[in-house]
């Protein structure tokens, strides 16, 4: 069974990304939202994102909410702020297989891969 998880490393400050809010759209005819959390002290989600039957084939956008994130641990950030909303657009093409889409983030800088 396929699914979709993340994870926050704050590469600023050497430790998770806890308690950052991460949206997740499904794109196609237009956008829709299909899950929203926010992470654990660990950095990462509960529960996957999407999983079984509710993950498709398709493009999808993940939106974590750096900004604020950074902001409330009290991070000075220029206004406006240099990296706010960061979003990922990436496809599942093998609704079958594991797509872990991780996020290491500092006030102005981030990357991602596609982890297992």
């Amino acid at each position: 069974m396929g699914r979709l998880t993340t994870h926050v490393l704050d590469t600023a400050h050497g430790r998770p990304g806890a308690d950052m809010r991460i949206e997740l759209f499904r794109l196609g005819d237009g956008r829709e939202r299909v899950a929203a959390t926010t992470t654990n002290a660990d950095g990462r989600c509960e529960r996957p994102l999407l999983e079984g039957a509710a993950l498709a084939a398709g493009t999808y956008e993940l939106v974590f909410h750096a900004g604020d994130y950074f902001a409330g641990l009290g991070v000075k950030l220029p206004s406006p702020r240099f990296l706010d909303l960061v979003t990922i657009r990436f496809g599942i093409s093998t609704p079958a297989e594991h797509y872990h889409v991780p996020l290491l983030i500092s006030p102005y800088a981030y990357s991602t891969y596609r982890g297992s």
